[in-house]
């Protein structure tokens, strides 16, 4: 198996504020995470908003530091690399990010904020850069005409294109594309996910995808890993997981995505409760308050997450 990325029990914890006690209070983001993805695949990571996923994705990129655990990209661990170590890595793995507006520099024309990536990492003479974001620009739908054109004079679909463009500059190898559709009308949903799967074809990339909308996910993705509460519950191929989801969790997020035949009934497992807080997490599962098939061991001991048939990943004590 040849793996692109792998993680070993990553964690990235926040120290924010100070309790009672005089200490500062940890708000564990992303907890003791072990996942890999393999090379031209996509894996995508869903859970509920506050559950992780983003916290994860930069973590892998090294946009932030983590607190402790390994990251592995092309078997080579770059970890505890600084910032001139890190910088050969850096043209090989990029991110677009959720908010395309809020990612563009107002003040810089679309044709400068794509090739600066190429600036950057001193790609190619001048001449060399204006084709490469000449040739992005059309590859992503956009017109060379608006190569002069402000980041306001742009839609939001076509704003996230430019994004698109940016991180596809320096031809790397692998993208975290960070909830790239959720602030997009959804029929521009539909427009940028097959753009990101036919350019994801095309160039090869292994793509690690955040999202929260499980019907995206399954559009795009070849596997995908649930988050809860800075855990993965869940990991599998895309199809077992949503035709037979094992994790409680994993069913009640499965079982909210609308059907679009008003006719056909589904039944739907609500989740009670509220997210707990990751400064103060749940003992045992931390999925156990909000469980409807909970027993006495889940608000004892905390699940591994195990493999339980032949590549489908789970933590919960129903199986162990």
């Amino acid at each position: 198996m040849n793996k692109l990325i792998e993680v070993k029990n990553l964690k990235k914890w926040f120290y924010i504020g100070k309790a009672t006690s005089g200490k500062k209070e940890v708000l564990r983001a992303v907890d003791d995470v072990s996942f890999y993805i393999k090379n031209k695949e996509v894996l995508g990571l869903v859970g509920e908003s506050g559950c992780g996923k983003t916290t994860c994705g930069k973590t892998l990129l090294r946009i932030i530091d983590p607190t402790s655990g390994s990251i592995f990209f092309d078997n080579q661990e770059i970890t505890n690399l600084n910032k001139n170590q890190m910088q050969s890595f850096r043209r090989r793995m990029m991110i677009i990010y959720q908010d395309p507006f809020g990612s563009l520099d107002p003040r810089m024309r679309i044709g400068k904020a794509i090739s600066e990536p190429l600036e950057v990492h001193n790609i190619g003479t001048k001449k060399e850069r204006e084709e490469r974001v000449a040739d992005l620009m059309e590859k992503v739908g956009l017109s060379t005409d608006q190569i002069n054109r402000y980041p306001h004079e742009f839609s939001g679909g076509q704003r996230q294109r430019i994004g698109i463009a940016r991180a596809l500059a320096t031809n790397p190898e692998f993208i975290v594309a960070d909830e790239s559709v959720s602030a997009l009308d959804v029929s521009i949903q539909a427009q940028i996910i097959n753009l990101l799967k036919s350019l994801q074809e095309e160039f090869g990339l292994t793509l690690l995808f955040v999202a929260h909308d499980l019907s995206v996910v399954k559009h795009i993705s070849d596997r995908v890993a649930v988050m809860y509460l800075g855990k993965i519950v869940e990991m599998a191929e895309k199809r077992p997981i949503f035709n037979n989801p094992m994790h409680p969790y994993t069913q009640a997020l499965l079982s909210s995505i609308p059907v679009p035949n008003p006719r056909q009934r589904k039944d739907q497992q609500i989740l009670m409760g509220d997210v707990p807080s990751p400064v103060n997490p749940p003992s045992g599962c931390r999925f156990h308050t909000r469980c409807p098939k909970v027993m006495q061991i889940c608000k004892q001991e905390e699940p591994a997450l195990k493999e339980i048939s032949t590549g489908y990943f789970t933590a919960c004590h129903l199986y162990n």
